[in-house]
């Protein structure tokens, strides 16, 4: 059974930062890609970054600009999405999802997710 468990959310001020880690089990985590999307009630869900299972590739949405990193640790079964100069647009319930095909937006399996809020 895939399990996909999000953490590091918060309440930051805009201009801050904060790490996300999505530990996995149930899969075989060094061939599984993983992304990141995003909702806000009301919204439809938007694909933030993704990563290949070996981590040689990654990809990221063009309102990231450069302030998010993603990576992954696959001694750990984890991956991590530095979030750096956090704006108050970013705030959204994180998920990490996996599949086939989840670096082209389409998810199998993904977690309950964390919530960002970003605000002053």
């Amino acid at each position: 059974q895939v399990q996909l468990v999000e953490s590091g959310g918060g309440s930051v001020q805009p201009g801050g930062s904060l790490r996300l880690s999505c530990a996995a089990s149930g899969l075989t985590f060094y061939t599984s890609p993983i992304a990141w999307f995003r909702q806000v009630p009301g919204k439809e869900r938007e694909g933030v970054s993704c990563i290949s299972g070996s981590g040689l590739t990654a990809n990221y949405a063009r309102f990231v600009k450069g302030r998010f990193t993603i990576s992954r640790d696959n001694a750990k079964n984890t991956v991590y999405l530095q979030m750096n100069s956090l704006e108050p647009e970013d705030t959204a319930v994180y998920h990490c999802a996996t599949g086939p095909d989840a670096c082209r937006d389409q998810y199998t399996y993904w977690g309950r997710g964390t919530q960002v809020t970003v605000s002053s």
